[in-house]
Formats: structure tokens, sequence, C-alpha cells
């Protein structure tokens, strides 16, 4: 397990501009690019035989491991299980290997309500930044260079301290980073002031919070203009983009990954997505038959970190595709030759706080709390909210203090805030487990888009 010191380490020099170089090693960045250049310009076929060469070598790799001696797995990845983040949560020294020292902590955020500690090579850094990096220069923005203003799930300052400023400056003043949790009707303008003297060259956000933003300040007449959008983290929905592009007046990039980097996909315009071929290996599994549709979860094995073999991945993301879709088509798509709408996804895990303020990080609630085999996080009135902890051999006292601590980071003192243990958490009629719950007298789940200030 990483220890809380190199955690803190490894999130300060993500603030600064030395973490940016990291992530930018020459020693790996550049050949990403070449890579992922020479595959997204060639046919099916030396895609396939490319992608299969770099996962035998994974598997390979991974057989070594102790998950991979446990299973008896070999080169075929067929003959490997679908693997659940729950047996990498319970086990993660099983799928590690290499250097403490070089390897990178890092957790997901438990967007499922069961987080998972995890470690990342410096190859598999790189690669995720070449990957992004791709997108924005694509747009004409040089990423090294650029102004970003940062619109996601930073910790600021207190949720209960409102004034002004909601933003910080990071990487000599390169990067304005601001907090999510501060954004509402009564702060609205002064974002709006920030982002037009800050001049940067985009704007990265979640989709919750670019929704807010764009609602608030249409509603309140003020006119705010982009320079270009990316958005990551969360589902950005058809309305949210179409939303952003005429209150902003600018393009929209979105991409999908997972902090566990099993793949990546990304979109340029509405409605086309495509996964990105080489940075994983992407399989679909059949899950749901509509009437017209049939319903595929992701399912991902990553090439590039070889610091943690995470064989046939399950997400538990789904896309969907027309019946009938056959396997080659299948195939085509995962390699990249071919788009999808979309990625269906939890795009309701936030919180409206009583002055209508939409909370979002609500899946760090967990992080760092070992002792807690997953949460529930139920919001009953705007005022109250319920966190039903499913606890793991050990829990006491300090964890729930320690939950507490992370939830109160991101909640105002106006939500009341109620941890029960429990043994099983509240189902849908269908019998799914939702990590966030919002009950009516919560909210609306979706605002109407208000009408869009003119310039």
């Amino acid at each position: 397990m990483p220890s809380p010191d190199l955690t803190r380490t490894a999130a300060y020099l993500k603030s600064l501009a030395l973490g940016e170089s990291l992530r930018r090693n020459p020693a790996f960045y550049r050949g990403a690019w070449r890579m992922f250049d020479a595959l997204e310009a060639a046919p099916l076929e030396p895609r396939r035989q490319q992608v299969e060469a770099r996962l035998r070598q994974v598997l390979r790799s991974a057989s070594r491991m102790p998950y991979g001696r446990r299973v008896g797995a070999g080169e075929q990845i067929a003959d490997w299980p679908l693997l659940e983040s729950a047996s990498v949560r319970d086990d993660p020294a099983a799928f590690r290997s290499g250097s403490r020292f070089w390897n990178v902590p890092a957790a997901t955020g438990g967007t499922t309500g069961v987080p998972v500690r995890l470690v990342r090579s410096p190859r598999s850094i790189a690669i995720e930044q070449a990957s992004i990096d791709r997108l924005l220069r694509a747009s004409g923005i040089e990423p090294a260079r650029a102004r970003v203003a940062v619109l996601r799930g930073d910790n600021v300052k207190p949720v209960d301290d409102r004034k002004p400023p909601f933003w910080t400056f990071t990487q000599g003043g390169r990067r304005m980073v601001m907090s999510s949790n501060h954004l509402n009707a009564a702060a609205a303008a002064d974002y709006a002031t920030a982002l037009r003297e800050f001049g940067a060259d985009y704007w990265w956000l979640y989709p919750t919070s670019l929704e807010a933003l764009c609602r608030l300040t249409a509603e309140q007449g003020i006119a705010l203009r982009a320079p270009l959008v990316l958005t990551s983290s969360e589902v950005l929905s058809p309305a949210v983009r179409e939303l952003a592009t005429r209150t902003l007046g600018s393009a929209v990039l979105d991409y999908y990954g997972q902090a566990e980097r099993v793949c990546f996909a990304y979109s340029l315009s509405p409605g086309e997505y495509r996964f990105l071929p080489g940075y994983g290996f992407v399989e679909l599994v059949a899950r749901e038959v509509e009437t017209e549709h049939e319903l595929f979860e992701i399912v991902g094995t990553p090439l590039w970190n070889p610091a943690m073999a995470l064989v046939r991945y399950r997400t538990g993301d789904l896309i969907r595709l027309p019946r009938g879709t056959g396997a080659a088509e299948r195939e085509a798509l995962c390699l990249g030759l071919q788009t999808f709408a979309g990625v269906l996804g939890r795009d309701a895990d936030i919180l409206i706080a009583p002055d209508g303020t939409r909370l979002t990080g609500i899946d760090h609630f967990q992080r760092g709390v070992d002792r807690v085999a997953r949460i529930q996080v139920i919001q009953e009135s705007l005022d109250r909210v319920r966190i039903l902890v499913l606890p793991r051999p050990g829990y006491r006292g300090d964890d729930r203090d320690a939950l507490l601590r992370n939830i109160r980071a991101k909640l105002p003192s106006t939500m009341r805030v109620e941890i029960e243990q429990v043994t099983e958490l509240e189902r849908t009629p269908l019998g799914k487990t939702p990590f966030v719950i919002r009950r009516p007298a919560a909210g609306p789940k979706a605002p109407q888009a208000p009408k869009v200030a003119s310039a």
C-alpha cells in the first residue's frame, strides 16, 4: 500500500510545473505520440497485429504476478477471467510489480463506491498525458505552454468560506484551479470575471461543473465565452454539450478514461466517440438486449503500466450499439476504426446544496479509508445526507471520523450528514445499488437549460 507521505508527495508534484514535466517525460512521451500517430493512420490488420503483440507481452508479465499465478493463465486473453474491482481493492499487491520508488501511487475515486489503490509506472503516466495532449493539439493548442482554467473536483478552500476568491494559481501562474463546490448563483459573476481576466487557452471541467457554470451565468444574463472546453471524468450528456456550445460559443472536446487506465476514448464532435488504439486492449462484453439496441460493458487491459497488471478489468461502464452489430464491427470499434455514440455512465453522481450549488467530487468521500468496503450516498433532502457504510473487518470510530472529514471537505455545514453502518445497501427495482441516490426532496435531476445571454 502506498504510504500517506508518498501519496501527498505525488499530489504536490502534480500541482507544480515539475509535475507536468514528469508527465511529459521525453523518454516515453515522444514515443507515445509516434505510436498513436502510426496506429491511427493504419488499417485494421496492422492495428490488430501491433495491439495483440503488445498484449502478449503484458499477459506474459502479468502471469508471473501473484494474481496471474493464481489464475494460471498465459498469453491468451480468453484464458483470463474478467476482473472485478473488488478483487483489486481487497489484494492490490497481487497485481503489482516493480520498484515502489519509481512507481507513482494513485487511487480511484470509487464512482461505484468501491475505491481501489493503484500504482502507475512513469511510462503509463506519459502515455496518458500524450493521449490528452493530442486532443488539444488537434484544436490548435500547444499543451505544454498553454494557460488552463480548471473547474473540477479540487478543494481550493473550506466549503463554508463563501468569500472570494474561489480559485488559486499553480504551475507558475499558468493554471487557475477553481472550486466547483463554491460555484453557485451568488458567486457566478465572480467566476465569470476571473475567467475573463485569466485569459486561458482552454478550460478543463467536469461536465457537471460545466453545466452549472453555463446555467448560472445564462440565468443572470452574464455573457461568457470560452476559447476551448475540455471535459472528462464524468459523462458529458448531449444536452450539456449543446448548452455549453450555445452559451460559451466554443468547441467542446470530451474524453473517457479511468484511474485504472485500461482504455481511452475521445470525442471531437457530438455523438462520435472513438477508442484510442494502442492505449489499452478493449473488449465489449454483452450485458443486456433492448428493443433496437444491445448494451455492452467496456472491459479493458492496460498495455503500458507494467507496475500493475489489470487484465480484463471490468469498468462497469456501458455503450449502446444497434442490435445485430457483429463481432467484426465490434473489433473495428475497439480498435478505433468506427465510432459509437458515447459511454452510458453516472452523470447523476452529484449532490445539491440548499443554496442550489451542484456539489461534485462525491467519489472522493471514501479515499484513504481502508476499512470501508463500500459506501452509498443518499440525499434525503437539500439539507440532509445519509452515508451507508459497508464495513470491512476492523472498522472502528477512527475510520468513521476519517470518512466524515473527507465528506466535510466537500459539503457545506448547511447539510446535515448521517453515517450509518449497514449490512446491505439500497437497491433499485432492477436490483442495482447506485452510488448516489437523490430523493425527490433533494431537487430535480436535470435542471431546465436557460436561455443564453447575448454577447
